[in-house]
């Protein structure tokens, strides 16, 4: 006979990244959505300092309210033992749960840290692995990866720590052969925390000194100029061969931002998003071929969403992947998925049971 009870998912949010409001905000709508009927749920909250505690479920705890917004605080400890054969008897706060849905953004949490920390504990979870999400997290290992797969990316130079402090005109002068306008970004974080858009040589050390901020490792682009931002979704379920793509969006930024910064994509209102793009169909073939083959190459599971940038004569560039996406009802990932025909707690649902069902990534 089929499993009768609901399956206990432990659904873990906040962390120790710049991104850790954000998290808070997919964290509130998946609560929201998800059926407390099949699905257990425990709330676990990982606050900026690191601490792992049990938290609300109600989803209004984890919305912005009146501008401000979420994070976790405090709460009742709990553990994740790496070690499998360890009962929750054996240690007092540990999670006993079938599955784990980590619903974090950014360092700590995106970047295959807690994807190992699951593996050695032997519970399934959504998403990629610890390759793919530690490759993904880092643009500069995305970009080569991506080119060595034949996939289109911009052109770029990284800049690791050492060689900004110990070769520094080296660098200028490797960055000094792109062309500008030019993005400045941290190679390993997301949301646009850190990133500046630069228009002349004068401008770029202090773009490079923000990003670093951020993360020591930095990575700077070539902006792709006139281009249409566009978006596709990939998502891997249960008893299908390959991922399938969705429908794409378009991110049509308002005139008060240069680019699709912080504050366009959650603060404010003028960022308009139509989906489905309005994209001719062979271009639109080849953004979701594109997106599909992107997570192959990455060696994505699950979900990602995959960015790109459509040049005025059709040809696309790929921008970036992200392996778990921003997950509130509004997001890009839920939405172009809703236009293809799955509503969000469906999605859920599908993404919790390719969780159960896949095997371990390192057998």
């Amino acid at each position: 006979m089929g499993r009768t009870s609901p399956v206990r998912v432990a659904l873990i949010f906040g962390g120790q990244s710049s991104e850790h409001s954000i998290s808070c905000l997919s964290a509130g709508s998946i609560l929201a959505a998800i059926d407390r009927e099949r699905y257990e749920v425990t709330a676990v909250g990982i606050c900026r300092d690191g601490r792992w505690v049990e938290v609300t479920s109600e989803p209004e705890h984890w919305r912005q309210i009146d501008g401000v917004l979420p994070g976790v605080v405090d709460g009742r400890p709990v553990v994740l033992a790496a070690d499998p054969t360890r009962s929750p008897a054996d240690l007092e706060g540990q999670l006993d749960v079938d599955v784990v849905f980590p619903v974090l953004h950014g360092a700590y949490g995106e970047d295959g840290t807690i994807q190992g920390l699951l593996e050695l504990a032997g519970v399934p979870y959504v998403g990629s692995g610890v390759l793919a999400s530690a490759a993904v997290m880092d643009k500069t290992a995305t970009k080569a990866l991506l080119a060595e797969g034949g996939l289109p990316v911009g052109n770029y130079v990284s800049i690791p720590d050492r060689s900004w402090r110990l070769e520094r005109e080296r660098v200028l002068a490797a960055v000094g052969k792109l062309n500008y306008p030019l993005f400045v970004k941290p190679a390993r974080a997301g949301s646009s925390v850190g990133i500046s858009k630069v228009s002349e040589p004068a401008e770029l050390e202090a773009g490079i000194v923000e990003a670093r901020k951020h993360d020591v490792r930095v990575i700077v682009e070539e902006s792709v100029e006139r281009a249409r931002e566009i978006e596709c979704g990939v998502l891997h379920v249960s008893g299908s061969d390959r991922p399938k793509a969705s429908v794409c969006a378009e991110i049509l930024v308002g005139a008060e931002h240069t680019f699709y910064d912080f504050a366009a994509k959650y603060l404010d209102d003028t960022t308009q998003v139509v989906v489905p793009a309005d994209l001719p169909p062979a271009v639109l073939k080849e953004v979701q071929e594109s997106a599909v083959r992107a997570f192959e190459v990455m060696g994505c599971e699950g979900l990602a969403r995959v960015d790109f940038f459509v040049k005025p004569d059709g040809q696309i560039v790929i921008n970036e992947l992200n392996t778990m996406p921003g997950f509130t009802e509004i997001s890009m990932f839920p939405r172009m998925w809703d236009e293809s025909g799955i509503g969000y707690s469906d999605l859920i649902d599908a993404m919790l049971k390719r969780a159960l069902q896949k095997d371990r990534e390192l057998f």
